[in-house]
């Protein structure tokens, strides 16, 4: 794959090398003229995760014409990226080299972006064992609801200034501001993989996971679902050979991972109103009808029913977690209602960086 000129992706990045930013500034005319007009906008990317939420009540702005590699150092294990660069595209550019988005991010679709895997902050199948998006990114540059573009972090982990602020546009749905560039970490990727499945409980297969994670065992990803765990083990030659050897279990195609974290699986196709829950990897099982697939080790819930949000969510606040809904139109409010003092937070942070209320005003939130 060819890069920008001057930006290959097999040297560091060295000054003066940066590419033209033109599409940055054609971003910043249209946020200064929205609000010199008092007009709200929806940001938008690939558009493939525009589902999640509440609907926003705005004109669009679009991120993908501000696309492209930055820099890329593949002996710093580190990349800066464009917003609007197709999140299959740096996979591919980090897969040349051996090298991966550890967090595995759901694509939902083949014109997701960077900017929308940060904004959306899900992550795949190997977020308990390698961390989520918000353990990778090193820094960001954000265009605020006052129309300044601002540099929060770096691209090395020492340097930490503004480093929580980055972080704190994971998962934030542009309610907080348009991230324009985003500084990560990136891990090689695993030398030796086995994928394998065993027929065994629910209650049985809690247990185990619960065993082998007090060990140091080479499990990178593990989900149960008719009566059935799944694993994926990865890591040193012997190591997997040994565990592998240990469980007897059963090969599997890898792509189960792919088709798991992209809701490709025959349960997500299916019909049926769509919830993830979030709780404690050894949480009972939950209480609800209908059908439910275990991820992240049991940490994260996948729940098809059709009983009612206010049902869910107390099912799984009993278990300290939260749900969100999948499945657009089926609630107002499809983000986990938070609590007073949480929410207070939210909205301090929505004033101080866009106080103007500019920005996806009402994704997350009905105020926020």
């Amino acid at each position: 794959m060819t890069l920008a000129p001057s930006h290959a992706h097999d040297s560091p990045y060295r000054p003066g090398e940066r590419p033209s930013a033109t599409s940055e500034a054609l971003l910043l005319e249209q946020i200064h003229q929205a609000l010199s007009e008092k007009k709200s906008l929806s940001i938008q990317g690939g558009n493939t995760k525009s589902f999640l939420g509440r609907p926003v009540d705005a004109s669009t702005i679009c991120t993908k014409a501000h696309s492209g590699i930055v820099s890329y150092d593949p002996t710093e294990l580190v990349v800066t990226v464009r917003a609007g660069t197709p999140l299959a595209e740096l996979e591919s550019i980090l897969d040349e080299k051996g090298q991966m988005l550890a967090f595995e991010p759901p694509h939902f679709g083949e014109a997701a972006t960077v900017g929308g895997m940060v904004a959306a902050g899900l992550s795949g199948p190997r977020r308990p064992w390698s961390g989520s998006v918000r353990d990778f990114v090193l820094g960001t540059k954000v265009i605020t609801g006052q129309g300044k573009l601002l540099r929060f972090g770096g691209e090395v982990m020492k340097n930490v200034a503004g480093y929580d602020v980055s972080r704190l546009m994971v998962g934030s749905y542009g309610c907080l501001g348009l991230i324009t560039e985003v500084s990560m970490k990136v891990l090689p990727k695993p030398k030796h993989q086995q994928h394998l499945s065993l027929q065994i409980s629910q209650k049985d297969a809690l247990a185990c996971l619960e065993k082998w994670g007090q060990a140091s065992l080479p499990l990178t990803a593990a989900c149960f679902f008719n009566d059935t765990l799944y694993l994926r083990l990865e890591g040193g030659d012997s190591s997997v050979k040994t565990f592998s050897n240990q469980l007897n279990g059963s090969a599997i195609d890898p792509n189960f991972w792919l088709n798991l974290k992209e809701h490709q699986l025959p349960f997500f196709k299916d019909s049926g109103l769509l919830w993830r829950c979030s709780v404690p990897s050894q949480s009972q099982a939950l209480t609800l009808p209908g059908e439910q697939i275990l991820d992240w080790g049991g940490a994260q819930r996948w729940l098809k029913t059709s009983q009612s949000p206010e049902a869910i969510r107390t099912a799984v606040a009993q278990l300290g977690g939260h749900a969100t809904a999948f499945t657009p139109g089926i609630t107002t409010t499809p983000f986990h209602p938070l609590p007073t003092l949480l929410m207070r937070y939210h909205q301090r942070l929505k004033a101080q960086l866009d106080p103007t209320q500019l920005f996806n005003l009402g994704r997350m939130y009905s105020d926020y």
